[in-house]
């Protein structure tokens, strides 16, 4: 057995049922390994960074491991991007690259990246990039270092890990005499019973003193797949609950308790909420820049911090904790809901005020689409299940708050790390791992620009992920930065293709909507068709996304102190 040969049947044994990369030279072999996979769908891309984003989104909604591949030299670079949103956004990844020879390290071999005579260190590139890297070196490693990478990559707060298999040890003459299955052994991680008895008596006086209670809710419960833990605490405690962006969804947002988005592009009843909060239970948090109004030191101000997560590092980065409970969300939230069920808690119905802006009608006389109507139509006719997935832009802001979610649907932005393109081409990734969910992507023109040709991919593969392209011609979010912060504003507005002429080119399907009536009869014959499609919307470019640069709103934050 080769040592991709070996590679690919440790990887089913997982249950990777797809992978996504590039081809070379250096995995000439694990293409041929691959080719005889019955179990693995091999995705080879265009680009690698693309592959990179694809296995962040084969792993977001699933419990399995997401893995990429590349060449060496310039391939296994294009991987960087993606590594680095699974490392900020806590993706079991793993990675695998090829590598100069090992009798060639400092010579100038073709790709070489051994750090020697002025060749790039790869190694020092991916461990900065991954929880770890590591390099073969003896093909009889390749089991051993197999099972220590992909524990590692679900070990704790989950992540990314990187392998370099030079080349050297992929000729047809070396074998792996010593194969055998690896082990998960991935332990939860658990809360500490003294810290939840904390966290659950400071619940307990606020709730029973009639305090104002709210639920913060992130990503990481996301990831642990608390929402019925969740559920159950907010109905039986009555506590209101905002979510962050990437938390959205996690309950349905038309829940009577739900009070929307909180930070710059959220709605004002979620800030209004935090603001007059006084404990806060933050679960899966990492309090990022864009909900905390750029780490507003006022945010939690007078208020007790429940802080829930899974990265005891976290806990206290921006806002110390007053309550830490360091612990994946779902058993923690289940030991909060049990604790305080033990204590006897009894409480009334209540009365929560959401503003209701995000489902109102939205008067619109400007030709061409509203961005806004737009998201509130893309709710009403998303399937359930459904997954959506935003770029980094404007119509980021535009989906946080008009889309409602509800029915087992899910969105996910990028995350801290926030690169564009990443979910143009990592909603591949999620179709793959999630082929009965309806997969839709939004985003911005510049950011299908940057990386719309793995379009062919999608087509190549049969993977029918629906793109919405929010068009106006422009990279409105640098433009209105430049308007506010510089009064003027310069080399943010470009051409767009003929997309129809473009999706059908490659084989997908295309629109081209400029009215609401057009857009909804252009999505339900995308959901019908089950082939890869564009929506070129043409969206009025004199729509500006709500956006407040304080927890006190605009026109607070106008206001001289």
């Amino acid at each position: 057995m080769r040592v991709y040969e070996a590679v690919v049947k440790i990887l089913e044994g997982l249950g990777v049922d797809a992978v996504f990369g590039g081809p070379g030279e250096n995995d000439a072999s694990l293409l041929l390994a691959l080719k005889h996979s019955t179990k693995i769908k091999s995705v080879i891309v265009r680009n690698e960074q693309a592959a990179s984003f694809m296995a962040c989104g084969y792993t977001m909604y699933t419990t399995r491991l997401g893995v990429c591949f590349a060449t060496a030299g310039p391939g296994a670079f294009n991987l960087f991007s993606g590594l680095a949103v699974a490392l900020s956004d806590s993706h079991p990844v793993l990675a695998i690259s090829g590598y100069s020879s090992l009798d060639w390290a400092g010579k100038g071999a073709l790709n070489e990246t051994s750090g020697l005579h002025r060749t790039p260190d790869s190694r020092a590139m991916f461990a900065a990039t991954t929880k770890r890297s590591y390099l073969l070196t003896d093909p009889s490693q390749i089991c051993d270092m197999m099972e220590e990478a992909v524990n590692l990559a679900f070990a704790g707060r989950p992540g990314p890990v990187h392998i370099h298999v030079p080349e050297n040890l992929t000729h047809p003459n070396v074998s792996v005499d010593n194969y055998r299955e690896i082990r998960l052994d991935v332990q939860p991680v658990l809360p500490d019973p003294s810290q939840v008895e904390a966290a659950a008596g400071a619940m307990f006086e606020a709730i029973r003193q009639g305090k104002r209670v709210l639920a913060l809710i992130g990503y990481g419960a996301t990831l642990s797949n608390a929402g019925p833990e969740l559920l159950a605490l907010v109905d039986r405690f009555q506590v209101p609950f905002v979510t962050t962006l990437d938390g959205k969804g996690i309950i349905r947002e038309d829940h009577p308790l739900a009070l929307g988005i909180v930070g710059d592009a959220g709605n004002r009843g979620a800030r209004e909420a935090l603001n007059h909060a006084d404990v806060v239970l933050a679960v899966g948090n990492s309090f990022a820049q864009h909900a905390t109004f750029g780490f507003a030191p006022e945010l939690l101000k007078g208020k007790a911090l429940i802080h829930v997560n899974i990265d005891p590092t976290e806990i206290g980065k921006v806002y110390e904790a007053d309550y830490p409970l360091v612990s994946d969300a779902k058993p923690a939230i289940a030991a909060l809901v049990d604790q305080l069920d033990a204590a006897g808690l009894t409480v009334e119905a209540a009365q929560v005020v959401r503003d209701g802006h995000a489902t109102a009608p939205i008067h619109h006389i400007v030709p061409l689409i509203h961005p806004g109507q737009m998201v509130q139509s893309l709710s009403r006719l998303l399937p359930d299940n459904s997954i959506v997935l935003s770029d980094a832009g404007a119509h980021a802001a535009w989906l946080a708050y008009y889309l409602e979610l509800a029915r087992g649907q899910y969105f996910r932005k990028p995350g801290s790390f926030g690169p564009m393109a990443c979910h143009v081409n990592g909603g591949l990734g999620v179709k793959c791992a999630n082929p009965d969910r309806t997969v839709v992507v939004g985003c911005g023109d510049g950011c299908y620009l940057l990386a719309g040709f793995e379009l062919l991919t999608a087509v190549q593969y049969d993977i029918p992920v629906i793109w919405i392209i929010f068009n106006d011609g422009e990279f409105k979010l640098i433009k209105l930065y430049q308007m506010t912060s510089f009064f003027e504003s310069g080399l943010v507005e470009f051409t767009n293709p003929d997309y129809v002429a473009y999706a059908r080119a490659c084989g997908a399907q295309g629109y081209r909507v400029e009215t609401l009536a057009e857009f909804e009869g252009a999505f339900h014959e995308a959901l019908a068709s089950g082939m890869p499609t564009i929506i070129d919307a043409a969206i009025a470019r004199v729509d500006i996304p709500h956006y407040s640069p304080t927890p006190h709103g605009i026109l607070p934050s106008l206001l001289p102190h």
